[in-house]
């Protein structure tokens, strides 16, 4: 935490002991020695003290620490939105691969069981929808770049938020032609493998 480092420095710009400063702020002297130490964080009515006692903002306080909060939310969020893609990738390339195979060899059944794979690869896709809509990130480049922790500029950010309506339409329209072509492949091939 850095709220500790700021209060010391603080506290020896004013040429301040521990005692005198907790004496200003109405705190005693080992609470002013957690603070600079790390172990506690002040709480809103102290740092507000302190704000007023030092003539700082809160915001110049605890700046640093807000600052490093945000940075391990956002890893967090692109931890979760990487791990929740990579599931889901695995989860389409299954279920892009097997209907085929499924309804040749199980019938009805086969079909079923895809429908119920097809059902799993949804909710996914409904938690990623979500996420992205979390972080306003639509379009192929904005997820690429959030992946990576990146931040796209302003110009770039502008240009991908004119192709998010095409890319919504296009992408799934694309895939489903992909998917009907992979599949017609397949069940060319299995028929060709039964008539051997």
């Amino acid at each position: 935490m850095e709220v500790g480092n700021e209060i010391k420095r603080l506290r020896v710009n004013l040429d301040l002991s521990q005692d005198n400063l907790a004496d200003k702020i109405f705190v005693t002297r080992q609470t002013i020695s957690n603070w600079e130490n790390d172990k506690t964080y002040p709480d809103i009515k102290s740092l507000a003290l302190l704000s007023c006692f030092f003539n700082v903002s809160i915001d110049t306080l605890i700046k640093k620490d807000c600052e490093k909060m945000m940075e391990k939310i956002k890893k967090e969020d692109v931890k979760t939105m990487n791990k929740e893609s990579k599931i889901f990738g695995i989860l389409m390339i299954i279920c892009f691969l097997i209907p085929m195979p499924l309804f040749y060899y199980l019938g009805i059944t086969g079909f079923v069981l895809w429908m119920l794979c097809w059902g799993v690869v949804m909710v996914y896709a409904t938690k990623i929808e979500k996420l992205k809509k979390q972080f306003d990130i639509q379009t192929y480049k904005e997820v690429i770049a959030f992946s990576e922790s990146k931040e796209l500029s302003y110009l770039e950010k502008s240009v991908e938020v004119g192709k998010r309506p095409y890319q919504k339409f296009l992408i799934p329209l694309g895939f489903a032609c992909v998917v009907v072509i992979v599949n017609v492949v397949i069940a060319l091939f299995l028929i060709y493998l039964n008539n051997l």
